[in-house]
């Protein structure tokens, strides 16, 4: 009987613990671009719950993802670079996250954390998600072919659903919200939209084709109103269940513009799957009411930093033997400042757009590759000159037809030129990207020393993480599987053309 003052002492200090915990939900987007937002300049979406969410947000302004899919998300919920995890495509295997990785969610287990995960996964299946840290699983069967009444498995019993896909998806984020009582969670929401195969509520479509637009552009635009709905569905959700105060909303896109890169892209140059500064670029809103002052953000961040910050925010313990292969930083300092701060003045980030047909990893080194430090982007965007490869499709094989004058390639019908442009193969070309979006002046020439110091730290990077690539399986496969995927995207594009 002398114990139960101390027990009770100690259940009651646990529970104050963990009601001190922020919740936080992670909205990913994908395929949605930086400038698929009214508030960025975008002349026909009618995005007013973004805006909002954008106007009461710390706004990473300056802030880069990988140039596509499955790469973005092994980053993100690993704090390391997907070549790390062997994640260099978006088609098994090498979609895969290697099995040894350590995830986000499983970091937050361990500090009383309930995890949730509904939508879009495109890391592998085996494991999938529900043996990668998350309690609590919500997806759809068929993926992004299917947008109507579809059937969903959450935690593997399968139910059938009325309605838009992506209604169902943020519908599936509130149970699991309510679902946790007392526990802080964190939900981890991946829609699917606006992802091709394009398909949305017609009375969504219907305004854009009169202003003008054809079906393509008017469905891509329809499917992120169609998201704006839902996140304001959604905070209006937090508010009414007295949860807005406890709880951070993070909202990501997953890499550069697609089927909308001909409408708008807020003067950037280059869409998914480049190594333009349009591949890369992604908003990034971070809100939580009554703690964090609105504000716009220009140090230079990324997806590498979501873990470690949020591991920071909620005091969860990060090992120390994966605490020092991290490539990502607390934004803590960035989120709490009044003010503007020097912070990570010298960082560099490196990205590779990898998607080269399997087995020719060693020969595209340098084909669409970039390296970023505060403003500025080295890059190289041409074919990797192994007339091998060529035999197969893939974005190596695009960019080789780009330099033999097409103007058409995947999500650019007339402006291949400009969008998938190739530089020359012997040296790398740079840009300062705040004051030249669109990367029409190159600085090269006139900073080489800049290119000196960029390109030694490039051929470092590459060395050393190729082997691990390999080690984890970036480069399994065979080509005849990449050249299939790669004719069913082609095809599917040429469709949405129509």
């Amino acid at each position: 009987m002398k114990f139960l003052p101390f027990l009770s002492i100690f259940f009651y200090g646990l529970f104050q613990a963990l009601a001190c915990k922020p919740n936080i939900i992670f909205i990913l987007t994908d395929d949605q671009g930086y400038g698929d937002v009214n508030a960025h300049g975008h002349p026909y979406l009618k995005t007013p719950n973004l805006n909002k969410l954008r106007s009461e947000s710390v706004s990473f302004d300056n802030f880069y993802v990988s140039p596509s899919c499955s790469p973005t998300r092994a980053a993100l919920l690993t704090g390391m670079h997907e070549f790390r995890s062997g994640v260099t495509h978006t088609i098994i295997p090498r979609q895969q996250l290697h099995k040894d990785a350590v995830l986000l969610p499983q970091l937050l287990k361990t500090n009383g954390y309930k995890t949730g995960f509904i939508g879009k996964w495109h890391l592998g299946n085996k494991p999938g998600p529900e043996n990668r840290g998350f309690d609590w699983c919500s997806t759809n069967v068929g993926g992004p072919l299917k947008h109507f009444d579809t059937i969903f498995i959450r935690n593997q019993k399968r139910m059938e659903t009325k309605g838009f896909r992506e209604d169902v998806f943020f519908d599936e984020a509130m149970t699991f919200i309510e679902e946790c009582e007392e526990e802080p969670f964190f939900c981890y929401l991946a829609t699917y939209s606006p992802h091709t195969p394009l398909a949305a509520p017609e009375k969504l479509i219907k305004p854009f084709r009169g202003a003008g637009l054809n079906d393509t552009h008017s469905t891509y635009l329809a499917m992120i109103e169609n998201i704006d709905h839902n996140l304001g569905r959604l905070m209006k959700f937090l508010k009414d269940t007295n949860r807005e105060q406890d709880t951070i909303i993070i909202m990501v896109n997953d890499n550069g513009v697609t089927e909308g890169l001909d409408i708008y892209n807020a003067d950037m140059r280059g869409s998914k799957c480049t190594a333009w500064e349009g591949g890369s670029r992604a908003f990034s809103f971070w809100r939580w009411k009554g703690e964090w002052k609105p504000k716009i953000i220009n140090n230079l961040t990324a997806h590498l930093d979501i873990l470690p910050t949020l591991c920071d925010l909620t005091d969860t313990a990060i090992p120390a033997n994966l605490k020092k292969k991290l490539e990502g930083f607390t934004l803590r300092p960035l989120l709490e400042s009044p003010k503007p701060i020097r912070w990570k003045p010298d960082r560099i980030l490196f990205h590779h757009v990898a998607r080269w047909p399997s087995g020719y990893a060693k020969s595209h080194k340098y084909a669409m590759a970039s390296v970023r430090q505060g403003n500025l982007l080295m890059l190289r965007s041409h074919d990797c000159g192994n007339p091998k490869c060529l035999q197969y499709m893939s974005q190596c094989k695009g960019l080789h037809n780009v330099s033999r004058g097409s103007k058409n390639m995947t999500y650019a019908y007339g402006t291949a030129q400009y969008h998938w442009g190739v530089t020359p193969k012997d040296h790398w070309m740079l840009y300062d990207v705040k004051k030249d979006p669109g990367c029409k002046n190159d600085l090269s020439k006139e900073k080489s020393d800049v290119i000196r110091k960029l390109s030694t730290a490039y051929d470092t990077w590459w060395d050393d993480i190729f082997p691990v690539m390999i080690a984890k399986g970036g480069d399994l496969g065979n080509p005849n599987q990449n050249r299939k995927a790669a004719q069913r995207d082609n095809k599917q594009s040429a469709r949405n053309k129509k």
